[in-house]
């Protein structure tokens, strides 16, 4: 292998990719995606009192706390700041942020496969992939004026 055979390391600061508001409570950063392989990777910012809609995932979560702290209403475990917490395949809960906490939640997640958000039947509301991610969040930047991110893997995604 030669130095130009050699991929490249890509490389994203903080502002090079904008915090979008979501309208329930938080705002997202979407870092990277890959389409093929279900990868979808966001860092997200919980004002406090946020509780997100109960969902399974059909892949496998790593997150990792920033600053603040959360939890799933059906574990009794609170992430902080320095927390790591993996989830399975099929896990379904639902995160809430304290609503007496001091500033806000900072959660980066890599998630792969979709969120599937539940109603209380266990029926499937909403799907939410990578795919879906990144059609959002450039639709949510552009609306904003902030132009088209450069979301890493966004040049690989089908039919961009």
């Amino acid at each position: 292998m030669t130095a130009l055979d050699i991929p490249a390391a890509i490389h994203r600061g903080e502002a090079d990719l904008p915090f979008v508001d979501v309208g329930d409570g938080s705002a997202i950063q979407l870092l990277q995606v890959d389409i093929p392989h279900g990868l979808w990777v966001v860092r997200t910012r919980f004002q406090p009192g946020v509780t997100i809609a109960r969902h399974k995932h059909t892949g496998e979560v790593f997150a990792f706390t920033i600053a603040g702290s959360w939890k799933y209403k059906e574990y009794p475990e609170v992430n902080t700041a320095g927390s790591y917490l993996y989830e399975p395949a099929g896990s379904i809960h639902t995160l809430t942020v304290p609503a007496d906490q001091d500033g806000v939640t900072d959660v980066f997640f890599a998630i792969y496969g979709a969120n599937l958000n539940l109603d209380d039947a266990d029926q499937v509301e909403f799907v939410i992939d990578a795919g879906f991610m990144l059609e959002f969040y450039t639709a949510m930047c552009e609306a904003a004026g902030l132009g088209t991110p450069a979301v890493i893997g966004a040049d690989r995604a089908p039919g961009r």
